[in-house]
């Protein structure tokens, strides 16, 4: 099991959407991370106890920060039972306190992966009641104490979870937009726009405002998650409240003043309506401008900039000749517009997106949600470059 003392290393694992594992080590790097290694929707890490605290504050990018505690193998159910139950679960809390598991069963060995959740969860009860003659009870919801449960092939992985609700939310999203964005998403396609901190922002489409709200977190280098109200680590055995105000402190201090204008507008009421409720929330509002405004028709706001936007796609828009037709629009609007700005625009329609019409200067592929989406930065340039594109055949 970990050594979770103050000052000695031991084991991470955060983890996060599919694509982002570059970004995510970035994060890592910047915090201190030591012999990092990349896998599949997850980066390995070690550091101490003064890291977790920091990289559950301050990772954009991951979704759960973990702290492996118990590996085994397991070929049926048996084993995974007694695997479980060996382990000294009355070390890590007690049968006052509730717990939850969650899984991810990646193996032909357990092909019911709810199943396998519960073997686990029982050998948890039976131990606790042959220790301590008394069981924890299991909540869902509100659980004390929460284990990652993860199999791939024969090997068993037990994990603490240290972050409790997922990292994403942030707790500034008090109005959901009908499609609302993922706030880890929103901050990578941020980071990986290239937008300068010194640059206008606009998103012109803003829906419930969490592309700008991340973009004023980064611009401000405030955590992402300062203003959370709990983490999974503060009902831990071992939480050190003077540990976490000391990083608390370290944290707030490195917040700075935004240079830079940060524009949000949208058509529709509501949605700004969203917009103002969730900005107000994020601490943000001093850094974001909320304007009302139609894409296809109002002005831009400064002569070179940075847009960046998750216009409706999918099932958002409806049918397939009305959505080519509406990323048409968007990429006229950008060329006969936007001149000397570049743009960021997520979709996961890669056959509407050709027909905006510019290449590309860069494609990042991106998930959100369960939708495989690219995300794409466009240079719109003027003169000649602009002469060139018009007419130009939809993207292959």
């Amino acid at each position: 099991m970990a050594d979770f003392k103050k000052g000695t290393d031991f084991e991470m694992v955060a983890t996060c959407m599919q694509h982002l594992e570059p970004l995510l080590e970035k994060e890592l790097e910047e915090l201190g991370a030591k012999q990092i290694q990349i896998n599949k929707r997850a980066i390995v890490f070690r550091g101490n106890l003064e890291l977790l605290y920091k990289a559950n504050l301050c990772l954009r990018t991951a979704l759960k920060v973990l702290v492996p505690i118990h590996t085994y193998r397991a070929s049926d159910e048996e084993q995974l039972y007694q695997g479980a139950k060996r382990f000294g679960w009355e070390d890590i809390f007690n049968p006052d306190q509730s717990f939850a598991i969650d899984s991810a069963v990646h193996s032909h060995l357990f092909k019911h992966s709810q199943f396998a959740m519960l073997k686990v969860k029982d050998a948890i009860v039976d131990r606790f009641r042959e220790q301590a003659e008394k069981r924890p009870n299991v909540s869902k919801d509100r659980a004390n104490i929460r284990i990652h449960f993860h199999v791939r092939g024969d090997q068993v992985n037990l994990a603490l979870d240290s972050s409790g609700d997922p990292l994403f939310k942030r707790g500034y999203k008090k109005e959901q937009h009908k499609a609302p964005m993922n706030e880890c998403l929103a901050a990578a396609m941020i980071m990986m726009s290239g937008w300068k901190d010194d640059q206008t922002l606009l998103d012109p489409m803003c829906g419930s405002a969490t592309l700008a709200i991340e973009a004023a977190l980064i611009a401000a280098n405030v955590a992402p998650n300062l203003n959370r109200e709990r983490f999974g680590f503060e009902r831990w055995w071992n939480y050190d409240g003077s540990l976490l105000a000391e990083v608390l402190e370290k944290v707030r201090k490195q917040s700075r003043a935004i240079q830079s204008r940060i524009i949000v507008r949208d058509k529709d009421p509501r949605s700004l309506r969203q917009a103002r409720v969730n900005i107000n929330f994020s601490s943000m509002k001093k850094f974001i401008e909320v304007q009302e405004g139609d894409f296809f028709k109002a002005d831009k706001v400064e002569e070179s900039g940075m847009l960046i936007f998750n216009p409706p796609y999918g099932e958002r828009l409806g049918e397939e000749e009305a959505m080519k037709a509406f990323y048409a629009e968007i990429g006229s609007r950008l060329k006969h517009e936007y001149n000397g700005w570049k743009a960021g625009l997520i979709s996961s329609d890669i056959e509407a997106m050709k027909f905006i019409g510019l290449k590309p200067d860069k494609k990042y592929p991106l998930m959100n949600g369960k939708l495989d989406c690219s995300f794409r930065i466009y240079s719109l340039f003027s003169g000649k470059r602009l002469e060139q594109i018009k007419g130009q055949k939809p993207e292959t």
